[in-house]
């Protein structure tokens, strides 16, 4: 459903809402039963459909719309959902902050600590103070470019866990099994992300249970592009950022 009204919005019905809010903060988190709340996110649900799962509602600095969290979207609406706003920003004209840009980030957060780590191969470069999780395909052309920067930039003192995420279709599920499984992850990953050396053929010993494993916490975590890196306080960075960029977002982690 969600798809057939984002379809619209690229024929030319995007709505751009911009802000002169008084308040320059963002929508605020609701942690208290709200019945206005829920009566949207019930509105919201019931226009949009059982396949695009309403998570969160809260309001913006605009009285009468409300912020809505679809999967790792954020759409706007009123309170009987009779107008959305799809791709659309709410814009602080007062700060020029965007709004919608600052919740999506903080809404799709992870936990770095809870990240299962004895699913991923690691990356020590200098005295790996700085972490980064990476969610990689083996044939994603900018997951190779990251590699090449990783390796080649003046970036020091960092530690990379690799998310093996295959979603490039069945050759990279395969890769992605005959890299897990070969005797030297990182070697193999980097030889055939850097030199184009394929991977071992992998024994019918090995379990590779969890790439597939991956392959479902990436969907859980609405990870819809490759590389998509995580920094150690769960903020995103889509891509594969140049390294003035990632030295830059390493720099601002508390």
């Amino acid at each position: 459903m969600l798809q057939r009204y984002r379809a619209a919005a690229s024929a030319g019905l995007v709505l751009a809402a911009v802000c002169a809010a008084t308040i320059t903060t963002s929508a605020v988190a609701q942690n208290k039963p709200d019945a206005t709340l829920d009566r949207v996110k019930a509105a919201v649900q019931k226009t949009l459909g059982a396949d695009a799962p309403v998570k969160a509602v809260a309001r913006t600095p605009i009285p009468g719309l409300f912020e809505v969290s679809v999967g790792g979207e954020i759409i706007y609406a009123d309170e009987k959902a009779q107008y959305v706003i799809l791709g659309g920003n709410l814009v602080d004209t007062k700060t020029r902050q965007n709004l919608t840009e600052a919740r999506q980030s903080e809404l799709n957060k992870v936990d770095f600590a809870k990240l299962p780590f004895e699913r991923a191969f690691k990356y020590v470069k200098g005295n790996g103070s700085r972490k980064i999780a990476v969610f990689s395909d083996p044939n994603c052309p900018y997951c190779k470019r990251f590699e090449e920067t990783l390796k080649g930039s003046k970036i020091d003192n960092i530690t990379v866990y690799t998310f093996l995420y295959p979603v490039l279709g069945e050759d990279s599920d395969k890769k992605s099994k005959a890299i897990w499984c070969a005797p030297d992850q990182l070697k193999a990953w980097h030889d055939w992300m850097l030199d184009k050396k394929a991977p071992p053929t992998p024994t019918a010993k090995c379990d590779d249970k969890p790439v597939k494993d991956n392959f479902a916490l990436g969907h859980q975590l609405n990870i819809t592009g490759t590389p998509t890196i995580i920094l150690s306080d769960g903020r995103r960075l889509p891509g594969a950022v140049p390294a003035e960029e990632l030295e830059k977002a390493l720099a601002t982690v508390k």
